[in-house]
């Protein structure tokens, strides 16, 4: 398997170099040259190790957590990071002699208001959600996670994801939609990393030794599954150039406005929404040490939000080239949307009922 490894990782470094040489602008060429940095430092690592007997598992090691406890560093530092660069972009509206000269072009503001949010939604969101659900699909399964180190390239991957994303808004490598910014090659690793997320998190799932699948996973799932989904759709582009960043979008007009607001909204409603829900069907009853106040409830509401919120995208379209039965449409929906939001309000405060000093005792 190791040699298997080797083989990829040389010819991505191969393939690399010959991009950092060939590339057609500045961005590009920057993340040619860290991918090539990257997979040679792999390859290096991993024929140190290949010769190696294979680790056996103790008992303490029943479950994979090692790659959790990097997940929640990476939470902690990328929330940091883009709560900063948040703050930083608040002053430059408020003072604008913040904008410096010699940071336009890298440093302005509108280089740097996608970083903060796709730093705090992607980065920071998406790290606290992978961590937890890797961390509550194990408990709830009664076995370690599938795939081996799998997580690890799941972790690992999505962090080099991050980086590669907010090097390039700084550099102006972007397809200008809103939450989708990266441009295409970033696209495609991004999709090697989420389909890894889902083996691993349904294969977990397959091979429980729980006949039931909790309620969070339902969550988890319905996020990670809807997710790969918008960002196919939405990112669907085609290269100018193999050798350069920028791509051409294959939707144009209304149906590219469509589209995008589709994913846009979506990517709160199962992104934000149906994940940190997952969370909460956890960890809200394990701290409370009482049961979910009423299982049927998330379980109803669990439908109902998956079939309502996926139509809701269209009321940030009101009034534009849109038709307006569109438009309509989605703004029922939103509307009907506030039956699932409130059934999960209510199943986490009544599940907290009779525990209410654990807020203040064990926050």
């Amino acid at each position: 398997m190791n040699y298997f490894k080797l083989i990829i990782l040389g010819l991505v470094t191969l393939f690399a170099a010959i991009a950092t040489n060939w590339a057609h602008d500045l961005a590009y060429q920057v993340h040619a040259l860290l991918i090539m940095l990257v997979a040679a430092g792999m390859f290096i690592w991993v024929l140190r190790r290949t010769d190696e007997p294979p680790k056996v598992e103790g008992p303490s090691e029943v479950y994979f957590d090692g790659v959790i406890r990097a997940g929640v560093i990476a939470t902690a530092f990328w929330g940091i990071a883009g709560f900063l660069v948040g703050t930083f972009i608040a002053f430059q509206l408020a003072f604008p002699e913040l904008n410096f000269e010699f940071l336009q072009g890298f440093g302005n503001f509108g280089r740097l208001r996608p970083l903060h949010t796709s730093a705090v939604i992607f980065a920071f969101g998406g790290n606290a959600l992978i961590a937890t659900s890797l961390y509550v699909v194990q408990r709830t399964s009664a076995v370690r996670l599938w795939g081996g180190n799998t997580a690890w390239f799941v972790f690992w991957g999505y962090q080099l994801f991050i980086v590669l994303a907010a090097t390039g808004y700084l550099m102006g490598s972007t397809q200008s939609k809103e939450y989708a910014e990266p441009e295409w090659y970033v696209d495609i690793w991004l999709t090697i990393v989420w389909l890894a997320y889902l083996a691993v998190y349904l294969g977990t799932i397959v091979k429980r030794r729980e006949k039931h699948i909790y309620v969070a996973n339902w969550f988890f799932l319905s996020f990670i599954i809807t997710v790969a989904m918008l960002h196919l759709v939405n990112n669907l582009s085609i290269p100018v150039s193999i050798w350069g960043s920028k791509s051409v979008q294959v939707f144009s007009g209304v149906q590219d406005a469509m589209t995008q607001w589709w994913y846009g909204h979506n990517a709160v409603g199962f992104f934000l929404t149906a994940g940190f829900l997952g969370m909460m069907y956890y960890f809200v009853p394990k701290q409370a040490g009482r049961p979910v106040y009423s299982y049927k409830l998330s379980i109803i509401h669990f439908w109902a939000l998956i079939f309502l919120y996926i139509w809701a995208g269209p009321h940030h379209l009101h009034y534009t080239a849109l038709p307006d039965w569109a438009s309509t449409l989605g703004m029922v929906f939103s509307i009907v949307l506030w039956m699932p939001s409130w059934g999960g309000m209510i199943n986490g405060l009544m599940t907290l009922q009779g525990a209410w000093d654990k807020l203040r005792t064990d926050p």
